[in-house]
């Protein structure tokens, strides 16, 4: 065996552990599956077995199922993938099943053989269905553990059972943060929630559960649903009070939503029509619904960009052939909130940093961010003083340019401005070793032109952070026309280090993201100037699944920086520059002193605490709505078109090398879609010869910028899709 093992204590207690070789974390796999199941047999066969506990040789229990699996299944079955799927899920069901069934009688419910879990540590998805389906759940007190069932966020809902069991175990109410918004506890809350049952110290996890086995009785390892007059708590969906909770539920479903996310209304779906009837039926309508949003393009898709690819790209998929290059001392220059911010992440990963500013004060006011994030995580029991201290201790505030011997790599976060910035490159490669690489945190300035400050323009790169750049995941990285593999290599490690998910791009204006941002918010904005009303233009924004619609993005990015952008591209591209109906509305806002949320006047209202209210009135004032409104699908068309045809446009100008840097980097730099799994995923969804109709028709009506790329349109008259011919990183020209 070499996932699961087998052996007999002299108490006559079977321990089966879980503990995968070469793997820090265990996975379910296929060989897994048939092992456990095998396990099981023995054990309940044995008439000498007692008792079973099932548990892991590793410092945590599971991290989840190993997707390929669910691959597997759909492939394996040929020319009927769901009824594969079906059939595979219920096999993994029977044997969950047999477990907690532990060989009873069928009419008397005794005679079965107590089996318990002891997790050591972490337990996710299937490493927490498998313990549901046990009679007693030991949790060592490791506040580092996280129980949970987080499929949700991937596209799924848990489907061996983990739905089922956690509904009737705590009531649709009470179960609805743990599968609908994937919720991970802590032990402790864990087991308050009823989760869990035991929360017991580390070194008596195993032993607590084994001497639970040996003690228990028949009415110990009767599962509740399975006791005669059983009833869901909370009530279901036909008693008064489990009415209004499913009532809700729908409604908060939708809400949160929009209806584009198949897998939260598949799971609620299973869980209210699994509630009126007994529980091995209510298992098969868990699993037919798990398959249909298996089937579904959106749930395979979000599982490939959000997990497969998401974990890929953080592995270093795209990294250089070069040694490790591993940060270990990092110089950031500029205090504001985005160097300040790179300091932060960077410190609390344990690097050592030195942030520098022109005046003392403005130095140590961008420590001082790290002190108040901080602050608010020891307020939540995230942080403890100690790691707050240690933290603080790692960053150096200064205005003091020779502390910055010694470092690896420097980080520039000053004022967007090409002669600013070319100023500190001299001044600061001046100082530090030839190996340090230099990087810009620059967003839009390319990095060729900025590299032309440099002496080492091999070791000069772009390294650019989304704000607020403690909680935003992506980083993307930009190659200048010079810059050498280690420099590449040093940014990527750098972003594992500080645990953030990074793309490579090659330069070029806005590079990849801001090249697609910045037309899904002109579109919005052109489509206000004409006078499509605003809440049809954010609303259709929203039923698409974008987190938020183009007049709000701009609000919160600021109106003023718009502006700003704006200048400067028409400055850049002269007589091309085609954005002259945008800027005529945002350069009247900006006249207005409406500039957004950061003055509590923008494109909405805002109330004096800078709370969002409703769109501002007064635009209609000056931009009367049209007499005859848009189709919903035409302004969602728009919104979509406009950053989806950039994102071909990228991959055409070889600015994107990877469509699935183009996918992960949509959803984590601007939250595009989540549901679709990315602009290429969504186009292979819809298919390019639709595409390609939706793009004639938009320029026919709406003019050039919607114009079809040449290789959507090869594609599209080749039959092709983007993950079949570019899916691996590189163009196949499959035909």
């Amino acid at each position: 065996m070499t996932d699961f093992h087998y052996s007999v204590d002299a108490d006559g207690v079977a321990v089966i552990t879980w503990d995968i070789a070469n793997k820090s974390m265990n996975v379910l796999s296929i060989e897994g599956i048939a092992e456990l199941n095998d396990c099981v047999d023995q054990a309940l066969a044995d008439e000498a077995v007692k008792g079973i506990v099932i548990t892991s040789g590793k410092a945590d229990f599971a991290g989840g199922m190993d997707l390929n699996i669910i691959a597997k299944m759909r492939d394996d079955a040929g020319a009927e993938p769901a009824k594969g799927l079906f059939e595979g899920i219920m096999s993994m069901h029977a044997i969950l099943r047999k477990i907690e069934r532990a060989g009873m009688d069928p009419k008397t419910n005794k005679g079965g053989k107590p089996i318990a879990s002891a997790l050591p540590g972490t337990a996710l998805g299937i490493g927490l269905e498998l313990p549901l389906a046990t009679h007693r759940i030991f949790v060592a007190n490791n506040p580092k553990a996280k129980i949970g069932l987080p499929e949700i966020k991937v596209g799924i809902f848990p489907g061996m059972g983990g739905t089922t069991r956690v509904s009737r175990l705590l009531g649709a109410m009470a179960a609805a943060p743990i599968l609908l918004e994937g919720r991970m506890l802590d032990p402790i809350k864990a087991k308050s929630t009823g989760l869990v049952h035991e929360v017991v110290e580390p070194s008596e996890v195993l032993a607590k559960a084994k001497e639970w086995v040996l003690n228990a009785k028949d009415p110990d390892i009767l599962k509740p649903w399975d006791a005669k007059g059983w009833k869901m708590p909370g009530g279901a969906p036909y008693h008064p009070a489990g009415f209004m909770t499913f009532v809700g539920a729908s409604a908060m479903v939708n809400g949160n939503t929009m209806g584009v996310y198949p897998a939260a209304k598949a799971l609620l779906s299973a869980v209210y029509e699994g509630a009126m009837v007994p529980f091995d039926t209510a298992i098969k309508i868990e699993a037919r619904w798990f398959t249909n949003v298996l089937m579904n393009p959106s749930s395979s898709n979000m599982i490939r960009s959000l997990f497969i690819n998401k974990e890929a790209l953080e592995k270093g998929a795209n990294r250089p052939d070069v040694a490790d290059q591993k940060v270990k001392k990092l110089g950031v220059l500029g205090a504001g909130m985005m160097g300040a911010g790179i300091a932060y992440v960077s410190a609390n990963a344990g690097i050592e940093v030195v942030l520098i500013d022109q005046k003392q004060e403005a130095a140590d006011k961008g420590k001082a961010l790290s002190e108040s994030i901080l602050d608010k995580g020891i307020a939540r029991k995230k942080v403890t003083p100690e790691k707050k201290e240690a933290v603080l201790a790692n960053i150096t505030a200064t205005t003091d340019l020779d502390a910055l011997k010694g470092c690896d790599l420097i980080v520039e976060a000053v004022f967007e401005d090409i002669g600013v910035k070319a100023e500190m490159t001299k001044k600061v490669e001046a100082i530090v070793g030839p190996d340090c690489v230099f990087a810009s945190n620059t967003s839009t300035l390319p990095i060729t032109e900025l590299a032309k400050a440099s002496v080492r323009p091999d070791q000069f790169i772009g390294i650019h952070f989304f704000s607020p750049v403690d909680k935003m995941l992506l980083v993307e990285i930009i190659k200048g026309k010079e810059t050498g593999d280690v420099a590449v290599a040093k940014a990527l490690d750098f972003v594992r280090q500080i645990r953030k998910t990074p793309i490579v791009v090659n330069d070029a204006r806005f590079f990849y993201a801001n090249r697609c941002i910045i037309p899904y918010i002109n579109e919005g904005v052109r489509m206000a100037a004409e006078g499509v009303d605003l809440p049809l233009i954010e609303n259709a924004a929203k039923l698409l699944g974008f987190p938020l619609g183009p007049l709000q993005l701009i609000d919160e990015t600021s109106i003023d920086l718009g502006v700003k952008i704006a200048k400067a591209t028409k400055a850049a591209m002269g007589d091309d520059y085609p954005d002259e109906a945008v800027d005529e509305v945002v350069f009247w806002m900006f006249d207005q002193g409406r500039l957004g949320k950061k003055s509590n006047a923008g494109f909405y209202d805002y109330d004096d605490k800078g709370k969002r209210g409703m769109l501002w009135d007064g635009f209609t004032a000056e931009y009367p709505a049209a007499d005859v409104q848009p189709e919903l699908d035409e302004v969602q068309h728009r919104l979509m078109m406009a950053q989806v045809l950039e994102a071909v446009r990228a991959l055409e100008d070889g600015v994107l090398t990877d469509i699935r840097e183009g996918d992960v980097g949509a959803i984590l730099g601007w939250g595009f879609a989540p549901w679709s799994g990315g602009p290429f995923a969504w186009l292979d969804i819809i298919g390019a010869a639709k595409a390609v109709e939706i793009c004639d028709n938009l320029t026919a009506t709406h003019g050039p910028r919607f114009e079809t790329p040449a290789l959507l349109r090869e594609m599209a008259e080749k039959g092709q899709s983007f993950y079949v011919r570019f899916g691996a990183g590189v163009d196949s020209k499959a035909a």
